[in-house]
Order: structure tokens, then sequence, then C-alpha cells
């Protein structure tokens, strides 16, 4: 669980980040929030590989989890 807020709150001050710095050079309104949502968005997936795969690894070892307990009821 700690992976999946750390990870999303990555995303947040990185889109935030990036909405200031474009507000800061002129871009204001809707063009800003749909640029900022664009290079967020690849820089995250440069940046955040490692906690995306954290997140990633987090779910499937849930939903293993989930599985053997439902298979264990049965």
């Amino acid at each position: 669980m700690r992976s999946v807020i750390a990870y999303t709150s990555a995303r947040i001050l990185l889109f935030a980040a990036t909405a200031v710095i474009l507000y800061l050079i002129g871009l204001t309104g809707l063009i800003n929030l749909a640029l900022a949502v664009l290079i967020s968005g690849i820089v995250s997936y440069v940046l955040l590989s490692r906690q995306r795969d954290a997140v990633s690894t987090a779910f499937v070892s849930k939903k293993d989890q989930l599985t053997k307990s439902t298979a264990d009821e049965d």
C-alpha cells in the first residue's frame, strides 16, 4: 500500500510542478492543464518507472493472496 501512495503522490507533485512551470512561462487555462498532463505523463513514464514496477508488484501480490484465499474457501 505504501508504494501505491508514494507513486500517486509523486505523479500529483510532478503534475503540479509542471503546471506551475508552464504558468510561469505564460500559459494559462485549459492549454496549461492539457500540456501539464501531457508533459508530466511523459516525464513520469521515464522518472517513475521504479515506483510503477513496485506498484505493479504490490497489486499482483495482493491478487495472488486473494486468489489463494478464495481457493482455500472452496
